[in-house]
């Protein structure tokens, strides 16, 4: 026969009702604090920050490699036009210098000092190309910062 609850008057294990409560409670205890921190805005806010802190500085990090990657090429290509340029300077003042001695004039270059200081200024240019290079490589990176705030303003 059935009792008041509806078994059939086997005595349920005393044990087993024990582990049931007790999973039951730790069931509740997760839900609640699932819910406590569904509700605790300021901690969630938080979280958010550092979230956001996170992914941006992933994103400067990743933007000073690439400006770093870009400034070396252009580095690079200056320093290569440098060296080209240094060439045929050496190549034109060398013609020039050609032409001088073949026109006679040589004795009136020598006098003013002129050819001393164009083999000076070849000798200097070919020992230590980079301030020339430096003052290329700014003045691509100024034109590149100029049409990126152009391009900005459009």
């Amino acid at each position: 026969m059935t009792d008041k609850n509806g078994s059939t008057g086997a005595k349920p294990d005393v044990a087993a009702l024990r582990e049931d409560i007790k999973q039951t409670r730790a069931e509740l205890g997760e839900t609640v604090q699932a819910l406590a921190a569904k509700a605790d805005v300021k901690a969630r806010a938080k979280e958010q920050v550092e979230l956001t802190k996170q992914k941006a500085k992933a994103q400067v990090h990743d933007a000073t490699g690439k400006v770093r990657e870009v400034a070396a090429a252009a580095v690079g290509a200056a320093s290569e036009k440098v060296r080209t340029a240094t060439a045929q300077a050496g190549d034109k003042v060398a013609l020039a210098s050609d032409k001088v001695k073949e026109s006679g004039a040589l004795d009136k270059v020598k006098e003013s000092g002129v050819l001393d200081k164009a083999q000076e200024a070849r000798t200097q240019v070919r020992r230590n190309p980079v301030p020339f290079a430096a003052v290329l490589a700014a003045g691509v990176a100024l034109v590149g910062i100029i049409l990126i705030v152009r391009g900005r303003r459009k």
